[in-house]
């Protein structure tokens, strides 16, 4: 059992993939940040209102990404452009964490969340040695589902209006899995 979560986290704050380099964020990232945070068709399905000047976005790169360890943002390896962000959120009492991620809607439906999402899903079992992983969705984003179960998560359950969100009640879809069933996955 690791014993301190937040020194291999800092020990993996650079993740590479075959085309993206999740690390920290830099103060130049603020642009890109702003790109993705301020489009409403991004942000209508996430908790936070997102993000309308460049100073908001600057000062999210503080307070947000360098708040903790397990806060990356998503780089483009061929641009070096920053595409979006992904974070854990352990729960070591219970050995597992869940995720929040969010991407800008020009890279959606090329497999990048997707990518990020499978490495993160890794170091949580393999370096963090967790026994569970788990994330949700709104049902009005079916296509961060499909994300979840690229990265070996199973449907778990639907909790009907369960949360309000901007001003409406929200369906909330679970998908989740075990260390077990991902490493029965993974050594198939």
């Amino acid at each position: 059992m690791v014993k301190n979560y937040n020194e291999v986290l800092y020990a993996h704050e650079n993740i590479k993939t075959d085309r993206l380099i999740l690390r920290k964020a830099k103060p130049e990232d603020a642009a890109d940040l702003l790109e993705y945070a301020s489009d409403p068709e991004v942000t209508q399905t996430l908790i936070w209102a997102g993000l309308s000047t460049f100073e908001e976005a600057y000062a999210s790169i503080f307070n947000h990404y360098w708040s903790a360890p397990g806060k990356w943002v998503i780089e483009l390896k061929e641009s070096g452009k920053m595409i979006g962000g992904i974070d854990i959120i352990l729960k070591p009492s219970h050995s597992k964490a869940s995720f929040g991620y969010a991407l800008n809607r020009h890279f959606w439906g090329k497999g990048y969340m997707g990518e990020a999402l499978d490495a993160i899903v890794k170091l949580c079992f393999e370096k963090l040695q967790l026994n569970r992983v788990e994330a949700r969705h709104y049902t009005n984003n079916p296509a961060s589902g499909r994300v979840m179960e690229k990265a070996g998560m199973k449907y778990e359950g639907t909790a009907k209006q369960a949360e309000m969100v901007k001003g409406k009640l929200q369906d909330v879809v679970f998908y989740g899995v075990t260390r077990e069933d991902y490493k029965s996955e993974t050594d198939s």
